[in-house]
């Protein structure tokens, strides 16, 4: 294992910050695998489950048992790990700028449009060779004006050029469920499986250029432009991992989703093991669209009262809370339009008009625009 050091502020910065990564394996060996945890630095579960990874990795590192590139960075926000108010930590927006961790990453097909243009051919792999060479090189270009650009820029200087790129996050409170852009379906959906999750959520586009996308869209995005004259795969299988609710912080769950994802490597064949594919666990759910996905708001204040579990299945005009205004004892309840899986919920019990109370996955397209919440 080696660690480097980047640092992210710069000259007369009134604070200092710098991220530490983990390299394990040898570079160009094999398949580039980038993980990542608590972009959103107060989403502590990925966190400790980056511990139980780099215990882990250094092992089969040790065994000879990685053969490509694992780059594992446990902490992947340290501006964020610094904010708090008035005693809470806020590590989802960056204070200086109000801007989403996880937005307004790079899209740098809007350079390869034009720095491909007339290179490609019909060898798919020297096409991929090509675009990830092209990739590398818009990022470099990028000129960071803030310490939270400059963070993007060298998370993505990591990333860019992939195979495999796990973000890991968690809901407020949720099951486990994933987010992956709709060309990964079918790669994605053993890593569903083993992480047993509730909702497989694909998009071709979510909106606001969140880090996965900013690795994966690349490429469905080149091939849309070439109108498919070039072999260009989707060549990066990027997912965001939402490990369930922000207070789901132990040894044991934190282990069992550390064994998950190696064992996805394995699938892979980043990790040497005897039958990775053996008795993989059946899926609890099937892929369905991010454009399917109910958003349920609060109506007016009140105190919330859940009915339902997270994790259930609904059908339209179930209900799934409560909410009661303390003052008149009026009770609005809170119903689905949809039918679906409710997988996400607000952690708080008195919730003002408007604020998001719950998610249900559906299986039919329904929405536009920007897809996820702020």
């Amino acid at each position: 294992m080696q660690a480097q050091k980047h640092p992210l502020s710069g000259l007369h910065s009134a604070n200092t910050y710098e991220l530490t990564s983990f390299h394990f394996g040898t570079p160009g060996a094999g398949k580039k695998v980038y993980i990542q945890a608590s972009l959103h630095a107060d989403e502590v579960p990925g966190m400790l489950v980056a511990q139980c990874l780099r215990k882990q990795l250094t092992a089969l590192e040790q065994a000879g048992r990685i053969t490509g590139e694992i780059i594992l960075v446990p902490a992947a926000n340290p501006i964020g790990l610094a904010q708090a108010i008035q005693g809470a930590a806020f590590g989802r927006f960056d204070l200086t700028t109000g801007i989403n961790f996880n937005r307004n990453y790079k899209h740098v097909f809007d350079d390869l449009k034009v720095s491909l243009d007339g290179q490609m051919g019909q060898d798919a792999q020297q096409n991929v060779r090509l675009v990830r060479e092209h990739a590398r090189a818009s990022i470099a270009t990028w000129q960071p004006k803030t310490d939270a650009e400059t963070l993007k820029k060298v998370l993505m200087t990591l990333a860019v050029d992939a195979d495999i790129v796990l973000d890991l996050h968690c809901d407020n409170e949720a099951v486990m469920h994933l987010y992956a852009g709709t060309p990964l379906a079918d790669a994605v959906a053993p890593l569903s499986a083993l992480l047993g999750a509730h909702a497989l959520l694909l998009a071709l586009e979510a909106g606001g250029e969140p880090f996965d996308e900013a690795c994966s869209r690349l490429w469905w995005d080149l091939d849309n432009h070439f109108k498919g004259a070039y072999p260009i795969p989707p060549a990066c299988v990027a997912v965001t991992v939402e490990l369930r609710g922000e207070a789901e912080v132990s040894y044991d769950l934190a282990e069992r989703d550390a064994n998950a994802l190696l064992r996805y490597l394995a699938l892979n064949g980043v990790l040497t093991d005897d039958d990775p594919a053996a008795d993989l666990p059946a899926p609890l759910c099937a892929a369905t669209p991010l454009e399917g996905v109910e958003p349920l708001y609060a109506p007016h204040h009140g105190v919330l009262v859940y009915t339902r579990n997270m994790g259930d299945k609904l059908q339209p005009g179930d209900a799934i809370a409560d909410l009661i205004d303390p003052v008149s004892g009026h009770t609005t309840v809170i119903r689905a339009s949809v039918a679906g899986v409710f997988f996400a919920r607000s952690a708080h019990r008195h919730v003002l008009r408007g604020m998001n109370v719950g998610k249900v996955a559906g299986a039919t397209a329904f929405r536009a625009g920007d897809l996820l919440s702020q």
